[in-house]
């Protein structure tokens, strides 16, 4: 599992048989064979082959350009083989179906307010002192869970519903961390705090992954089935990275725990954004290294799973 992050400008990155030629500016250069990437994020300005993107592309290795001056995704490529049209008209037919979209919806929604409630209950393990604040809303967000699996709700319901235990669930989540850090929910585009930097970051690169083993399974990745249809969005991917969210949740818990990230690894703009810096950056995806290689596994299942649903409801 390896992330290949361009973050100094002037780097020259090229197709070298199966590997990636990086040049430095002063013509020194290493090769990164493509077998061992998960990933390529490009924070600076530097000169990328369309040899080497389309070798990417077949691999499928996400390439995501980052703005650095507001710490989001500019251009991604994700790739993906397309070879399976029997499985991706069978997923354009269900994605007009509106209660196939109703019940994936419920039980999605169900299954990642349980993964949250799941975060809140290993917290209580670990500082029992907290179980008072921390045990109410778990407590809640298993009563919604539960209500999402035993009631028939449209859309608009879920929307609410997904909406309101985030809330919940986010404020809970600031009681773990120090006040100095300032989150108190989740914000965004462009995140305010350190905590909301780093959720951003992580969901955004579980997403470009999801994306890619998506594609890789023959199924599109822009169609599907709790997020509607949008511009440059795989709907597909954003449904099954809800699943996700709260395993990201956890893993940025434990860098500002064990004091991985501290404040002086962001910076700040005139915008309001909250960044990391260069030697965040590369202690946040050191870290992050060892989760992906656990999550990549686990999406591979889902995403076979995915298909199986697919192929099933397809045949009935």
């Amino acid at each position: 599992m390896a992330t290949l992050l361009i973050d100094a400008p002037g780097r020259r990155l090229q197709l070298e048989e199966r590997t990636v030629r990086l040049t430095e500016p002063d013509g020194s250069w290493r090769r990164v064979p493509i077998a061992l990437l998960d990933r390529v994020v490009i924070e600076a300005p530097a000169m990328v082959s369309s040899a080497l993107l389309a070798a990417l592309a077949r691999e499928s290795v996400p390439v995501l350009i980052v703005d650095s001056r507001a710490g989001e995704v500019t251009v991604a490529s994700v790739g993906g083989r397309w070879g399976n049209a029997a499985r991706r008209l069978a997923q354009y037919r269900l994605a007009q179906d509106e209660e196939w979209r109703r019940r994936w919806s419920a039980r999605l929604l169900a299954a990642k307010i349980h993964s949250q409630a799941r975060v809140l209950a290993r917290a209580v393990l670990r500082r029992p002192t907290l179980a008072a604040r921390l045990e109410p809303v778990r407590a809640e967000l298993e009563r919604t869970r539960a209500d999402l699996l035993g009631s028939r709700h449209d859309a608009a319901v879920l929307l609410g519903k997904e909406g309101a235990a985030a809330r919940t669930y986010f404020q809970a989540l600031a009681r773990l961390l120090p006040d100095s850090l300032g989150f108190s929910g989740r914000n965004r585009r462009p995140p305010r705090d350190p905590v909301n930097a780093c959720l951003s970051l992580g969901y955004t690169l579980v997403h470009y992954q999801i994306a890619a083993l998506v594609g890789e399974a023959g199924l599109d990745p822009y169609i599907g089935f709790y997020h509607a249809p949008a511009p440059g969005r795989e709907s597909l991917a954003a449904d099954l990275t809800e699943l996700e969210r709260a395993r990201v949740d956890e893993f940025v818990l434990s860098l500002f725990h064990a004091r991985t990230l501290r404040a002086e690894h962001f910076t700040r703009r005139k915008n309001g954004a909250c960044l990391l810096g260069k030697a965040g950056r590369r202690k946040f995806y050191e870290a992050y290294e060892t989760l992906a290689g656990r999550l990549v596994r686990r999406q591979r299942r889902l995403c076979r799973t995915v298909v199986r649903l697919i192929e099933e409801a397809a045949s009935a």
